[in-house]
Formats: structure tokens, sequence, C-alpha cells
């Protein structure tokens, strides 16, 4: 039968150092670095002893990313070479093995080779060199299950069906027969069907009809099923499982529906990469990432801007009802026709990897906001639509009246704030989808980028500032929820990230994100996680620190309070409370618009009362007419508490599991000090390693940093010190 371990430990990076994969060649520091530090050559080895249960199966290494123009030689000997960093590769060891110890070595080169996507141009984003997903050895019979393509083509009829597409691996050119058996199975692993088929070929379809009880995949119930496959021949037996779901996603001229019902999409794109580690964090930091985007922001879609990002990410979003946006690596560059050629084929690579998610509902199939190209684009569609018939595919671009060859027309739209795009028109959350299209007939439309570049907005900026990066946002949201023919908003972006000196601000980070790079959030996230029901969270965030001086006209109106409450009272001092509402006037179509406090609320007299002196505020949100929230700010805030939380307490000794730890700086009221930028020290004891530097300044009130599990069970212990709060600790167990 097929075995599929990890082949992460007992390497040896650059001829010294010992490592576990995931890993990065260089941990950069969190600003003000040189990005050609990685632009070389890195080498990685591994010497391990063959198995002699190996004898008469097939054994490959399957990688699931390397950056990039990866070779793997085995005893000298060059066995493949990839060159994609985004993508999967198997390298096959069948026959090449020796008796005995056999040395893996595997070059990887950092350098932005010209030949491949997305290098060529400048890119915004960093592509960090290292083996920086993890390596599995896999050994199977010699003939053996390859591909395997799920589709559920009538998922909404009352009796459901699957359609499976099963690719064989017959390497060595084996005569076939025998039997191909699919089971398909609940979450609770009981069979609803089984269907063999005669094996006589490498391609075998097989069906599943009349299927009854079947639930669909939704956002808020993500009903999974796993289909095994069991194969049987002369040469051996494989088995495997494969989880998907039923779900039909269609983008129209009227918006996107799921499963045949209206959705507005909600989202935000996210790059994959973390301060120092770059994109090499494991399953835990990828299935964090994708719990933050859904539970705390409440987005309901993703966009893996710019490349196709981790399997872990992506089955968490399959688990936890997260749509998502998937496309090829690239940044607005186009290169010469090899370099097209391995675009398309990235196309391939990406498609036959993702196929099974249920979460994943288009693919994008143009680079990232790149010039018209009709014949690589047409290629690039027509590949996608011949993978895969059940997706539709978008292209992103940035300009306006592009030739529209994919199914969705996915815009970048960034003429709020951009003056030179907007001229003299008032200001203007989108623009028309016509102006943007440049066609006379409705087509499906998609907002995939806006704000973020246009109004960069650090943590621990001026609270002022801060306001203006919240309305941004909002608006959009408000103009795509307002108008029906837009299925909906992808804002940039989710999280800050390192970039080129070309991009970002001096200090080598993009501050677009509505969360820092610690997946902090900045006030903008709230702007997103209001739109939630209040059963699901009550949201209550007022857009203030709560200081007379951080405006540039003193005091705090007008007040943007983010909530999904029926209307909320601001209590000032001993002054009367005010009840206000949420501006429906100015966000009419938002699920739920923020109640903005003004002077329009107060009667001169009332105004005077605030006088000189600054007071305590409580500000309340009310649903169904009871009080379920409030928030209480001091008019004297000190630094109270030093605030150290993990998002778990245990992590899995083995291989390079890793937690997030965030540290803030609070007041007496409990509320975060956003301009205090002291210093703390970090200290980790056990089974673990601290990720980064061990003395790292607060920014915006806060900071966070990752533990690695070292690979032995045992306590974790975690000091965070200053001289102003003291130490706080906390335990995490390594198990």
């Amino acid at each position: 039968m097929r075995s599929v371990t990890t082949f992460n430990d007992g390497w040896v990076f650059e001829g010294k150092d010992a490592v576990t994969l995931p890993h990065t060649a260089v941990e950069l520091p969190f600003s003000y670095f040189d990005e050609r530090a990685y632009w070389r050559p890195f080498t990685y080895t591994r010497t391990f002893r063959a198995n002699p249960g190996w004898d008469g199966k097939e054994v490959a290494l399957v990688f699931d990313g390397a950056m990039a123009d990866a070779v793997v030689s085995l005893n000298g000997v060059e066995l493949a070479a990839h060159k994609d960093g985004y993508t999967q590769f198997e390298v096959r060891l069948t026959g090449k093995l020796k008796a005995g110890d056999n040395q893996l070595t595997v070059t990887i080169d950092g350098s932005e080779n010209p030949e491949i996507p997305p290098f060529g141009g400048r890119i915004d984003y960093l592509t960090y060199a290292g083996i920086y997903r993890d390596v599995w050895l896999k050994v199977t019979a010699p003939v053996s299950i390859g591909s395997v393509k799920i589709e559920t083509p009538d998922a909404l009829a009352p009796k459901k069906s699957v359609r499976v597409r099963a690719g064989l691996a017959n390497p060595q050119g084996l005569p076939l027969s025998g039997t191909l058996t699919a089971t398909l199975r609940d979450a609770k692993g009981q069979s609803l069907g089984t269907v063999a088929a005669a094996v006589s070929g490498t391609d075998i379809v097989l069906a599943l009809d009349g299927l009854g009880g079947i639930a669909l995949w939704q956002l808020a119930d993500p009903r999974l099923y796993t289909l095994e496959l069991n194969l049987v021949t002369p040469h051996g037996s494989d088995a495997t499982t494969t989880s998907f779901g039923f779900r039909t996603a269609e983008f129209t001229a009227d918006g996107f529906r799921l499963n045949g019902k209206p959705l507005k999409l909600r989202g935000l794109n996210r790059h994959q990469s973390f301060p120092y580690s770059g994109y090499a964090l494991g399953r835990a930091a990828q299935e964090r990432d994708a719990e933050i985007l859904k539970h705390e922001l409440k987005l309901n879609i993703v966009r893996t801007s710019h490349y196709p990002q981790s399997p872990w990410f992506l089955d968490h979003c399959d688990r936890i009802g997260l749509l998502v946006f998937e496309e090829i690596p690239g940044w607005q560059h186009i290169g010469g026709e090899s370099w097209k050629a391995e675009a398309v084929e990235n196309v391939r690579r990406m498609i036959r990897r993702d196929w099974n998610h249920p979460a994943i509902v288009i693919w994008g199939v143009r680079i990232n906001e790149s010039q018209d190209d009709h014949d690589f684009y047409a290629e690039t569609n027509r590949v996608a639509h011949e993978l895969d018939s059940t997706r539709q595919t978008g292209g992103v671009r940035y300009i306006t009246e592009s030739e529209m060859l994919e199914d969705v027309y996915t815009m970048n739209d960034f003429i709020l704030g951009n003056e030179e795009l907007g001229g003299n028109r008032p200001r203007t959350a989108l623009r028309p989808l016509s102006e943007t299209t440049g066609l006379d007939r409705p087509v499906p439309y998609l907002i995939t980028e806006y704000g973020g570049h246009m109004y960069p907005t650090k943590s621990f900026d001026q609270e002022q500032r801060q306001a203006e990066h919240v309305l941004r946002h909002l608006e959009v949201l408000d103009a795509a929820y307002g108008n029906p023919n837009i299925s909906g908003a992808i804002g940039w972006c989710a999280f800050d990230y390192n970039t080129h000196k070309d991009f970002g601000s001096g200090d080598r980070i993009c501050h677009h994100g509505v969360m820092d790079m610690f997946r902090e959030p900045k006030l903008a996230a709230y702007a997103y996680a209001s739109q939630c029901e209040p059963e699901d969270e009550v949201i209550l965030k007022p857009v203030t620190v709560w200081a007379r001086g951080e405006r540039n006209i003193g005091g705090v109106l007008p007040l943007i309070v983010l909530t999904n409450c029926d209307e909320i009272e601001l209590a000032y001092g001993s002054h009367p409370p005010k009840r206000i509402a949420p501006d429906r006037a100015r966000f009419l179509h938002l699920p739920h618009a923020p109640a903005i406090v003004d002077r329009t609320h107060f009667s001169a007299e009332e105004l005077g009362l605030w006088g000189m002196q600054w007071e305590d505020v409580r500000i309340t949100g009310f649903v169904g007419g009871k009080p379920v929230k409030d928030i209480r700010f001091v008019s004297d805030p000190v630094a109270t508490t030093l605030e150290v939380v993990a998002d778990r307490d245990t992590v899995s000794a083995a291989g390079r599991d890793c937690v997030r730890v965030m540290v803030r700086a609070l007041d007496q009221a409990g509320n975060k000090l956003p301009f205090l930028l002291e210093p703390v020290e970090i200290a980790v004891t056990g089974a673990a390693r601290l990720i980064g530097p061990t003395l790292v300044p607060l920014r915006g009130g806060s900071t966070g940093f990752w533990l690695e599990a070292t690979g032995v069970a045992g306590p974790i212990g975690v000091r965070v010190a200053s001289p102003r709060f003291g130490a706080t600790t906390l335990e995490v167990t390594a198990q």
C-alpha cells in the first residue's frame, strides 16, 4: 500500500547548518534590509538510507514549493529540475537508489531569473529563497493512482452525482489490468456509495449517481466528503483519499451566486509572507491566516495574490468555508516566449494541484496588472477551460478597456484617492463598469483590488489618518454592495508585507494592510469585521485612541464607531449620554453602517461643556434595545499591563509546528497604547526556538513573534520583559 511521510528532517544547509523544512535561506530583518541578501544559489543536502522494503516499489519525493530554479540530484546524478517557485513538483528516485546511504542534494537559486514568472521586471513583494514548503516521501506500488479529479455536475439536484477521473501512474510501462474502486464517505466515515471499474488504460472514469442525503458545501456549513480510491492490479495495490464538496459557484452579470443564491463577495488579498522567516512558516501559520481572514476579519473570500499558495492554507479554507480566488505567479511584467510557456505551464500545475478544492471559485489566468497580449491570454484561458470546465476564469487588470478573454472581468479599481485618474470628478469610490470594461454590455464583474497602496497606513499613524483609512475601505464596500452588477470587492490587502526597495515605505514594508505583519488589526480591520451579524460576534470599535490632540483641529469629532449594533450610546464624563444610530444616509448599502458622532449631535452649550478638561468616555452598543457591549476610554491612560497571549497553548513536537505570540502594552482600561514604542526583551526556553530577534520595539503598541518547535516534547517557557512593565510569562507545551 501507499506510504506518504514527511521528508522535512535531517537536512544540512550550505554544508554546515542542520535545518528542518520548511526553511528560509536568509532570515531578513523586520525592516531596512537589503533584499539582495538572498539573490544567490543555496544548497541543501540530506543523507538517508534506502529502506529494503522499497524494493520493487516506486519511490519519489514531492516538493510542495522551493524558491526557485530547483535542481535535485541523488548521489551526484541530476534527477530533476523545476524552475517555478510556487508550484509542486515530483522527483522519481526509483532505480537510482543504492543500498545503504544515499545523498540527496537540492540547489536553489534566490536570484530573480528573468526567464520565469514573476521575474523580469519589478515586483511589489519579496520571493525569499529556500525550500519553504514541505517535502514528502511517497512510496507506492509500480502502478499507482496519480491524478484524481472530482466533479459534482448536478450539485443542486435532489439526487446528486459524482464524476471521478483518475489517472494511473505507470512509469515502467507495465501491462495493465485489475480494478479501481471508488467509495464515497461522509464526515463520519460512513459509506454513501461504491462503484468499480476494470483497469484497461491509465485514464479511468467512474460515476456515482442517485446520491441522497447529501449536504451542500456552504460558508456557514462547509460540509466536506471524502472519495476513497482503491486500486488492485497484478503489480500491487494502492489507495488514496480526496476531500471535496458539493456546491455550485457562478459569476454573472447580475452578481455572484453560491449554490444558486446571491452572495456579495467581501474579501482581501493575502501575501503568504511573515516577518523574519519570509515564506517559511508551516501548517499552523497557514491555517491560522485562514482563520484570521474568516473569523476575525469576517471575510467570505480571499485572493491568493499573486501566486498559488500553501496546500495547508487552501485545505483550511475548504474546512472553514472561505472562498478563494487563486491565480498564477506574476506582477505586471510579461516576458518572452519561453517565459510565457512557463506561465501557461503554471496554469496547468495550479489547476491540477487544486481542482478538488470547493473553496476555489475562480482561476486567475492573467499576469496581475499586465498589458493585453491576445495570443498569450487566449492560451491561458484555453488551458484552464480544458482542464476544468466547472470554474470560470478571471484576469486581474488595472488598465481600463483591456481585452476580455476571461469569463469574469476582474478589475483593480484605484479611482478613490487617485487624482490623476479621477480628474475633476467628485470623490468616487468605484468607477462605472462601462468605463472600466469599455463594453456595451454587462459582463460578470469583480473588484480585485482597491485602497491599499493608494493610502498606506501604519499601525502607529495619527488618528486622523487612521480614520481616513477606515473611510476609504467603507466607501468602496458600500459602493460594491450598492451595485447589483458587481459580484463583490476584494481589497488591497489583509496584511502588511516586506517588499523591494522600489515599493512601499523606505523601511521596505508596504503598510497597505488592514492588519500589520504580525496579523494585529489596525482600525480599518473593523470596517470588515463590523459587517458580520451580531449573532456571530458583536463588533463595537471606535476609531479613536481618545486623545484631544490627535486630530489636526483637536478633539475627536467626527468620531466613527464601527459596529453591527442597532445603535450606540456615548457617555462623556458626567454629561447626559447621547444615542446615535448608524449613518444610513452616508452608507446606504452596507450590511452595517458605522455610527458617526459629529458636532450635529450636540448643542453649542453641550459642546462648550467639553471645555479644556479631557474626560473619560463610555460607548455602549445596543441590539434589540438591550446593551450588548461597551468600550471605555480613560482621559489619563498610563502604561499598566504587558499582555502576552499565544494563539494556542500547545504545539506539535514533530516537524516545525509553530505558534504566534502577541505582546501588547495596555492602559488601565485594557486599551492598547498605540504610541508606546519602547523595546521588549523576549526569552524562550524549552522545546522551541524564537523566530526573530530577542530585543524588539513595540510598534503601534504591540509586537509579535512565532515559536517554532524543536522536535522534542516538553514545556516551552516564554518571558517578555521591559523596564516599564517588568516581566510577563506564559507557557506553551510541545506534545
